[in-house]
């Protein structure tokens, strides 16, 4: 250590300032006497300083190795202890970890068997329900099949039914003519047996009483009066009579059976007209006028409709509505001046636009109906038409192999319809 601090204070500065103690003159020891003295200092301070850095190195590595060496045992102390601290928790952890995962694993283990009972439980009601489904399926179809079959039924019974209401209908309608026609017949034949057996002034009054029949039948709400033998007038006063039971007008009617037509019928008749109030005057007479065409019926003769006998109560129908059309005319006219504001306000009101909508769709609605009716009646005749085609082509097939076999000795069968009936 002294070594050091010798060494250490010979250590000098070149550029150290000098002072002489005899002239004062100042100068530095690189120029004065002891620059050789300052070279072999300098080179003695270089060495010294190169043996001090040497041995602080050394010292300090020997430090350095020392603290190192502490510090190494200390590492090794505390490497020993964290091994056992270490050691010891992963023990721990290990049991830890064995303990969970055995009661993990116990978890899973009962989940899974949890989960395989539900999904057994789900497979049966999977399976259930497939059988279900199977079922269901098979009664659907099941119920299908019978609703067709019901709809079947019902079909086939109301096409039979329809067919039999039609066939009542039909014969009815039948009977009903049937019997107008044999009543009409026997009324005729009647009064010809009547009037062959009696007077030509008899067969009239037979004729009259026919005609006075045919008439109260069809019209049971008019009033009918029959005039006198030997009064002077017509043999018929029709009075036709509305709803309400007002005259509307009056018929005078003629019966004539005569071989000939005569003229003074029309004057006659038309005095008879002015003296009882008629409105319209007919002769029934068997003889028509000669300016008839030999096919007319019935028509107007100098302001007098003249008719035969089968064509009397068709004319009659069609004057009794003319004669009502006329008496609503008069009405409307006598009452016109005075409900025309009334008509008016009922004509352009609410309640009427609405009556008169519910009439169209009314209408709109039979429409619908007849419409349905003749679409269904046109199919039913088509099936009908074919179903008939059908059997005459078979009927005709087999009269053909009929005749076939026999040779051409039975007579040949016309099954085919007319030209002149498929015409008509």
């Amino acid at each position: 250590m002294n070594e050091r601090v010798s060494a250490e204070g010979l250590l000098v500065s070149p550029e150290t300032p000098v002072t002489c103690p005899k002239c004062e003159h100042e100068f530095s020891l690189a120029q004065g006497f002891a620059k050789r003295a300052l070279e072999g200092l300098e080179q003695a301070s270089a060495l010294a300083l190169a043996d001090l850095r040497s041995t602080e190195r050394e010292e300090a590595r020997k430090r350095v190795e020392s603290l190192a060496a502490e510090r190494t045992r200390g590492f090794e102390q505390q490497i020993a202890e964290l091994k056992k601290v270490l050691g010891a928790q992963a023990d721990a952890a290990k049991a830890q970890a064995a303990e969970l995962f055995a009661q993990e694993r116990g978890n899973l283990e009962k989940r899974l068997a949890e989960q395989a009972e539900t999904v057994r439980g789900l497979r049966a009601q999977e399976l259930d329900l497939r059988r279900e489904k199977t079922a269901i399926e098979d009664r659907a179809a099941g119920l299908e099949v019978e609703v067709v079959r019901k709809l079947d039924a019902e079909r086939a019974g109301l096409e039979a039914k329809v067919r039999a209401q039609e066939q009542e209908r039909s014969a009815l309608e039948k009977a009903d003519l049937q019997k107008k026609l044999d009543d009409a017949g026997e009324q005729l034949a009647a009064a010809q047996r009547k009037m062959e057996q009696g007077s030509q002034q008899l067969q009239g009054e037979v004729l009259e009483l026919a005609v006075e029949e045919s008439l109260r039948r069809s019209f049971p709400i008019d009033a009918f009066e029959e005039v006198k033998k030997g009064a002077r007038g017509g043999d018929i006063i029709h009075r036709v009579m509305t709803r309400t039971g007002q005259v509307a007008g009056t018929i005078l009617w003629e019966i004539k059976r005569a071989k000939e037509w005569s003229a003074p019928w029309v004057p006659k008749l038309k005095e008879d007209m002015r003296a009882c109030g008629a409105d319209l005057g007919v002769i029934v007479t068997l003889a028509a006028p000669k300016e008839f065409a030999a096919a007319q019926a019935f028509g107007l003769h100098e302001d007098i409709w003249v008719s035969g006998w089968s064509t009397a109560l068709p004319l009659a129908q069609c004057l009794r509505s003319g004669v009502l059309d006329v008496h609503k005319q008069r009405l409307v006219s006598a009452g016109k001046g005075e409900s025309m504001e009334a008509v008016y306000d009922y004509v352009t009101s609410v309640q009427f636009a609405q009556k008169i909508k519910a009439v169209v769709d009314s209408f709109k609605r039979m429409r619908e109906e007849l419409e349905s009716e003749r679409t269904s009646t046109l199919q039913r005749w088509a099936r009908r038409d074919k179903q008939i085609g059908l059997a005459m082509t078979e009927l005709i097939g087999i009269a053909g192999e009929v005749q076939g076999l026999s040779k051409q000795e039975l007579p040949v069968l016309e099954l085919q319809p007319d030209e002149a009936a498929d015409k008509d």
